[in-house]
């Protein structure tokens, strides 16, 4: 199998290097990838937003399989050429793409499929949004209706604050503030049959304790050992397969990944997003965790098979992956920085590697910083303690000058875990 990846983060990454083992892929291909993605694919220069480049490049490469790894290029509809070009294609059209693309959209989709979601109100002026604050209280919910790269949400006390973000956005969303820890928890769908993959949980502030700004993701890990047990059989029923049936009696059948964002509250689980795509940076987590050959389970959404598969196979590792980001992320991140010890950072065994985000390689071949967050330094364990051990291992290898990185990625699930064994 010809398998051609669309993206260059770490998430494409993590796709790529999950591929490149799977040993029916015979050909690897990456556009426009990044410096880490090229150790393990093809990288081919291609904007990523186009469309007919896209299907242009799947046709000269003959691919049997395109993965469509980012939300931009979903919500601009680039898996719909490669389709109609005939073209197996993992990932959602335009059309259902605008799940992620606008929250508004998805809030209506969630009603018609009478998924439980926060209360909400579209606001389209500066006195609809101040009406929606007050109506709610703080803290306060303020999601930019479209996409953001990760940060069009501001979650705070501050009035004044709240009302600034939602000036800056052409529309909003403000909704109630649902308390309770928050799970990432994937599906692979052909539109039909849906496909959960295990739960993970990201750390979205920038700096330790969940302080400062909101960023893509600083890191995150999986498995949940503090899940309620039966969580995806749950999801699965009351969230994932109505909104995949939703969709497709609209007209606008969803085929790709489902990622819901969801609340553990008080009152039960509610999705506080949905996205079109992998995220970034649980994909690092949860397929370091997956056994079974990516490709064919990837290809069977895209020609509408999913059905006939065997159930899927995980390891029953812990794994956790920590963000190193660059000077100034996420609000002006400084780029063109050397990154040394990468080949250290490595375990010699397989337990740790690194996948590159914001990347490239120089004329001397030499590794530059090229995006805010720079690394995922991914690991693998007996247990979450062993895991975050080796991770940090890992991170304290690397010299990118300025660098930042959270130092309490899965630091209290560890510790439930380990009280929970001694």
């Amino acid at each position: 199998m010809k398998v051609l990846v669309i993206g260059g983060g770490a998430r494409e990454h993590a796709l790529c290097r999950s591929l490149s083992q799977d040993p029916a892929v015979t050909e690897l291909h990456c556009a426009p990838g990044n410096a880490g993605i090229a150790q393990v694919a093809t990288v081919h220069p291609v904007d990523q937003l186009d469309g007919a480049q896209v299907t242009a490049l799947a046709r000269r490469l003959a691919a049997d399989l395109v993965v469509v790894g980012p939300e931009a290029p979903l919500v601009a509809g680039v898996a719909d050429p490669l389709r109609a070009a005939g073209i197996p294609v993992f990932g959602p059209s335009g059309a259902a793409a605008l799940l992620e693309g606008s929250k508004a959209f998805a809030k209506d989709v969630m009603a018609g499929a009478a998924v439980p979601t926060a209360r909400s109100y579209l606001c389209t002026t500066p006195e609809e949004a101040a009406e929606a604050l007050d109506a709610f209280g703080a803290p306060y919910v303020v999601k930019d209706d479209g996409l953001a790269a990760g940060k069009g949400v501001v979650v705070t006390a501050d009035r004044t604050a709240a009302l600034a973000h939602a000036a800056a956005c052409d529309r909003v969303v403000i909704e109630e503030y649902l308390d309770g820890p928050e799970v990432s928890l994937f599906a692979i769908t052909d539109g039909t049959t849906v496909l959960p993959l295990q739960p993970a949980q990201d750390f979205k502030r920038a700096l330790d304790g969940d302080a400062g700004p909101n960023t893509g993701g600083m890191g995150a890990y999986s498995p949940l050992p503090w899940a309620p047990a039966g969580l995806v059989a749950e999801v699965l029923q009351s969230v994932l397969q109505p909104t995949v049936d939703e969709l497709r009696r609209r007209g606008t059948p969803f085929s790709g990944l489902l990622y819901a964002g969801l609340a553990l509250t008080s009152r039960g689980t509610r999705v506080i997003e949905f996205n079109a795509r992998f995220g970034d940076p649980e994909t690092q987590v949860v397929l370091a965790r997956l056994r079974t050959p990516l490709a064919g389970v990837l290809l069977a959404a895209a020609n509408g098979t999913l059905a006939d598969l065997e159930p899927l196979r995980w390891s029953e590792d812990a794994a956790v992956t920590v963000v190193v980001a660059a000077e100034g992320y996420p609000a002006a991140p400084r780029s063109g920085d050397p990154i040394e010890g990468l080949e250290k950072a490595e375990a010699a065994d397989g337990t740790v590697w690194v996948l590159h985000a914001g990347t490239r390689a120089d004329e001397e071949g030499r590794v530059l910083s090229a995006g805010g967050r720079v690394l995922s330094v991914t690991a693998v364990g007996a247990d979450l303690v062993q895991a975050r051990e080796r991770a940090y291992a890992g991170v304290a290898e690397i010299r990118l000058d300025g660098s930042q990185h959270r130092t309490d990625i899965a630091l209290r699930a560890a510790g439930e875990a380990r009280e929970a064994g001694e």
